[in-house]
């Protein structure tokens, strides 16, 4: 009988992150690139602003445990047009320009469009406070007035996007301690 051998663990493996990390690392991040299905059937890459919101309830599909992305874009846009055609979209996060650097976060998502007034406001609100703030720090308690007053004239003309998270890649070479 031959000696039974240590399982190993494969580099996609080591580098993965845990759901703690990812979270940790989507809240740290800034712009997400979105990947949708084009009218020629090519990929649509256009980067996003995003804040990240926990679903209050059912847990049952792997994304769940974690925050799920939601970002704002106008109603007329092309991605729009394509997620209207086909609800479905790659999003992507990542950090780090040297290799033993590099993280990031890929995304398959079913696409939710919102298009309600009220919801549609709240979010732009969340997304200009996260921003107003520098990297690193809680977003913005509030928005001055002309910036509200922006946000609100805005989202008549914009819709939410509610990114549903299927299946997800994620890597984090610093996890490698420099052995490639």
């Amino acid at each position: 009988m031959l000696p039974r051998r240590m399982a190993s663990v494969s580099r996609r493996e080591q580098i993965r992150m845990s759901e703690a990390e990812a979270a940790s690392f989507l809240a740290e991040e800034r712009t997400v690139t979105c990947a949708t299905t084009g009218p020629r059937g090519w990929p649509h890459l256009m980067p996003l602003w995003y804040v990240l919101r926990w679903p209050i309830s059912d847990r049952s599909s792997i994304g769940e445990a974690g925050p799920r992305l939601w970002a704002w874009t106008y109603a007329i846009s092309q991605k729009v047009r394509n997620m209207e055609r086909d609800p479905r979209a790659t999003l992507q996060v990542e950090a780090g320009e040297e290799y033993q650097l590099l993280r990031g976060v890929a995304l398959e998502c079913d696409v939710v469009l919102h298009r309600d007034l009220e919801v549609v406001k709240a979010l732009g609100h969340e997304i200009f406070a996260r921003y107003a703030s520098p990297r690193g720090q809680p977003p913005a308690e509030s928005l001055p007035a002309e910036v509200a007053e922006m946000v609100d004239k805005q989202a008549a003309k914009r819709v939410a996007l509610e990114f549903v998270e299927l299946r997800r890649a994620s890597w984090d070479h610093r996890k490698l301690g420099g052995a490639y």
